[in-house]
């Protein structure tokens, strides 16, 4: 590293470390044993990089963020179309980045950034496509991977090993079980699990956490029963449900997420004796 860049710059660097002219650090940055740190990167105040890290392209570090061994963030898209045009990755304040996690900017045919939120937790090798949003608050437990495009709101947790197909939105509040695969949009407050993702309810705990009273739980839990009543089909459904508790914010929320999805697909409740994928409504 330049001695003028490392002058410039309040920050710990390991010797052994590679930190790129041209990149900026805030004030009490880390830089561990064996990290390389690209010279578009920035590290806000008070990142930690423990060791072996690779931050590589456009990619912003939010104040507070610790990053762990192995993990590579902002490299290229892993699209075809991308064309080597310059994109972002931007990642909130207070993260907690586990080992071997992979994040990658945007691509450049597309929105052309990828972005995860505050507070957010990405467990041991969990994976972040081109062009993700992810809100604040989000957890990603071991292997939990996303496809390109995904939408993840805020306080969602993606169980081990999950996959989310790409162009996926996941409403805020949601829980992915482990080991399953979401091949479309899950409601905000939803529970899914399974080979491929079926609604199993509302995620009840993830609710009380966020101090929903019980009669609120109690008229989600009415609203989401009419919603996917298999008598009509959701889109009547969803009026039904607009006229009997439209004036309650959170089933505005579900109902305003369902109405909006265009020609989108998402995850319905399962149905006996039916194959997998006759449960997934257009």
């Amino acid at each position: 590293m330049p001695v003028e860049a490392r002058a410039a710059m309040p920050a710990d660097i390991h010797p052994t470390a590679l930190v790129e002219a041209g990149a900026r650090l805030g004030a009490g940055v880390r830089v561990g044993p064996f990290c390389h740190v690209g010279p578009d990167v920035t590290l806000s105040d008070n990142v930690e990089l423990v060791s072996h890290v690779v931050v590589l392209g456009a990619t912003s570090i939010g104040e507070g963020t610790k990053v762990h061994p192995q993990a590579v963030l902002g490299g290229p898209p892993q699209n075809v179309r991308h064309k080597g045009g310059r994109t972002t990755l931007t990642i909130g304040r207070n993260c907690i980045i586990r080992e071997a996690v992979t994040a990658h900017v945007g691509s450049d045919n597309s929105r052309g950034a990828t972005e995860i939120g505050d507070n957010c937790m990405l467990m041991a090798y969990s994976h972040v496509a081109h062009d993700c949003i992810i809100g604040n608050n989000v957890i990603f437990a071991n292997g939990a991977t996303l496809g390109g495009h995904v939408e993840i709101g805020d306080n969602v947790t993606l169980g081990g090993l999950s996959a989310v197909h790409q162009f996926v939105r996941i409403g805020h509040h949601a829980f992915v079980g482990g080991a399953t695969g979401v091949p479309g949009d899950v409601i905000p407050y939803g529970m899914v699990i399974g080979n491929r993702a079926k609604l199993r309810g509302l995620n009840i705990v993830g609710l009380k956490r966020a101090g929903l009273t019980r009669a609120e739980l109690a008229t989600l839990r009415s609203a989401y029963r009419m919603l996917f009543d298999r008598a009509r089909p959701v889109a009547e459904n969803a009026e039904t449900v607009r006229a009997a508790f439209g004036n309650d914010p959170k089933v505005a929320e579900i109902l305003d997420f369902v109405t909006s999805r265009g020609k989108r697909i998402f995850c319905v409740p399962p149905v006996s004796g039916v194959h997998e994928e006759d449960d997934i409504e257009e």
